[in-house]
């Protein structure tokens, strides 16, 4: 299975970026491959710098990676409730590739993580309300509240509930990995 993680943020120093790449250890028997969303970045998104100057070579390379990817592990920034920037930027540039939802067909294990309490939720509600529109399938999410309390870099998730709850939510995304890629053979 091709695994592809990232944080949906472009900070040099995100949380967000550490928990995906945390989380993705899990599939240490499968192929993963790291993103860092600031490789992408692109002039703010505008119809008129579309219409001059076209879709950013860059969309179209971030689009192949999710293309070529079984599962993807995205782990949400929360800026004031949203999406952040950075990553809002980025697949509203993607959108605008002629005959393609930003994650077209993609299989999803949706993160998101905070330094409050909450842990993300309200960018987690979005992502989810959003995703399915956006050619999408929700395997599975989780959200990480107090992120320096219940998370080390060298551990990863070290709450026992937490991590307990994120264990459980692994497996079950490689059971229905491996059903999906199982059912693809057969065809």
């Amino acid at each position: 299975m091709k695994v592809l993680a990232f944080g949906a943020s472009n900070s040099s120093k995100s949380i967000n970026q550490k928990f995906a790449t945390s989380v993705s250890k899990y599939y240490k028997e499968d192929e993963v491959e790291i993103l860092h969303i600031h490789d992408f970045e692109m002039p703010i998104y505008s119809a008129d710098r579309e219409r001059e100057n076209g879709v950013p070579q860059l969309a179209y390379d971030f689009a192949s990676r999710l293309d070529a990817a079984d599962l993807i592990i995205i782990s949400f920034a929360e800026h004031n409730g949203n999406y952040s920037a950075g990553y809002k930027n980025l697949i509203d540039w993607v959108s605008r590739i002629k005959g393609r939802k930003p994650y077209q067909d993609a299989h999803l294990f949706l993160l998101s993580t905070s330094f409050g309490a909450r842990g993300g939720q309200s960018v987690m509600e979005i992502a989810l309300a959003r995703m399915p529109r956006d050619g999408g399938t929700v395997i599975e999410h989780l959200s990480l509240p107090e992120f320096p309390a219940n998370f080390e870099d060298d551990k990863g998730v070290t709450n026992a509930l937490f991590r307990s709850q994120l264990e459980a939510k692994v497996r079950k995304t490689k059971r229905e990995m491996q059903k999906i890629l199982d059912s693809k053979q057969t065809l």
